[in-house]
């Protein structure tokens, strides 16, 4: 018995050391895979796909290529066949609207001058100065005062040539839309119907829209001085509905040659303004009057000729378009300029021919009835 229980003592001396010498760490170890026993096991990463991630990872210089700039977005250039077929429509249009307008405007004329004719014969004598003396004292005051004011506007109407009455209505228009660029709530209606753009989704529309629209005073001003310089000598040389016609017509094909030149160096930014329709008015009368003297305003005593007015303009515009020039829209410049001159040249006898026979009888008609009142008179 005494044996067995030194074996006993030794065995248990033999097991605490064996406690004692065991790391805690294993000790901890061992318990928490107890406890951790139904645990899914954490995923190991996989080498490969590391690999892989580290090299995506890579910088240029790391993998040994120099960094280089990066690749120019292409902007598609945009079409251009519904702005083409806008723009012979709409020139067609304008110029046959043009013909039946001036067509019906001498038959008027001479309907009316037979009518004032037969009028006056029968007027006279009828009425004498007392009556219309008893008349206008039989008003007030204020309606004399207004009486006055529209004869004086209407003597200063009188006063103006036909080729300014004609272009008052064209300056009023644009003098309406320089305001409606001014009020905020319009800037969207404006900026999408007012200026042209190739690149924008309304197209058409605006070729015709744009050439009324300025965003500058100055600019409009200038325009719009320069129109009516030449108003007279246009109107005089095609009449007014013809007139009508070529400033209409050359804005859009102005604006048609603008977008050619855009879409061609893929500068697609936004146009506004009458330069292209003035610029074919200014061509015309230079091209059919060259020797005529022209000034500037504030040195008049500094004289130019219209032909070398119209060359110095036209070379101006083509060295802008090929050096880039970014200041004024010189394709829409040249392609005004242009299509006054041809037009004068050869598409007034071209398209205008069939009316001559028309003016040349009213002509007659007008000379008797002009001869005749004379006397009368």
């Amino acid at each position: 018995m005494a044996w067995r229980g030194c074996v006993m003592k030794w065995a248990k001396i033999e097991f605490l050391r064996s406690t004692n010498s065991t790391p805690r760490a294993t000790r901890l170890n061992a318990r928490d895979q107890q406890t951790c026993g139904f645990r899914r096991e954490a995923r190991r990463p996989d080498p490969n796909k590391g690999n892989v991630t580290r090299d995506s990872k890579a910088t240029p210089s790391e993998a040994g290529t120099p960094p280089g700039p990066p690749p120019p977005i292409k902007v598609p250039r945009p079409p251009l066949f519904k702005p083409l077929m806008f723009t012979v429509g709409f020139t067609g249009f304008s110029f046959g609207a043009a013909a039946i307008l001036q067509y019906e405007t001498l038959k008027s004329r001479v309907q009316n001058a037979k009518e004032a004719e037969e009028s006056e014969k029968l007027s006279q004598g009828s009425q004498d100065m007392a009556y219309w003396h008893d008349w206008w004292n039989q008003l007030s005051g204020f309606q004399q005062q207004l009486l006055l004011l529209l004869s004086m506007v209407d003597d200063f109407w009188s006063s103006l040539t036909e080729g300014q009455r004609t272009v008052t209505g064209i300056i009023a228009v644009n003098a309406v839309v320089l305001c409606c660029w001014r009020i905020p709530s319009m800037q969207r209606t404006m900026i999408k119907y007012f200026t042209s753009n190739p690149a924008s989704k309304t197209r058409c529309l605006p070729m015709i829209l744009s050439s009324f629209s300025h965003y500058s005073v100055i600019h409009m001003v200038a325009n719009m001085y320069v129109l009516w310089t030449f108003s007279s000598g246009i109107v005089s040389l095609l009449g007014r509905e013809q007139f009508l016609a070529v400033y209409l017509s050359a804005g859009v094909i102005s604006t048609m040659l603008s977008y050619i030149c855009k879409a061609a160096s893929g500068r697609l930014h936004p146009s506004l303004g009458a330069s292209g329709a003035v610029m074919a008015v200014l061509a015309a009368v230079c091209a059919k009057m060259p020797e005529a003297k022209l000034g500037i305003i504030f040195l008049p005593m500094i004289t130019f000729t219209a032909g070398n007015v119209l060359k110095a303009l036209v070379a101006i515009d083509t060295a802008g378009l090929i050096l880039g020039w970014r200041l004024f829209d010189h394709a829409a410049h040249l392609g005004g300029a242009l299509f006054g001159i041809w037009y004068v040249s050869y598409g007034h006898k071209l398209i205008w021919r069939k009316r001559e026979p028309l003016v040349k009888r009213w002509h007659d008609m007008r000379s008797p009835a002009a001869g005749g009142s004379r006397p009368g008179g």
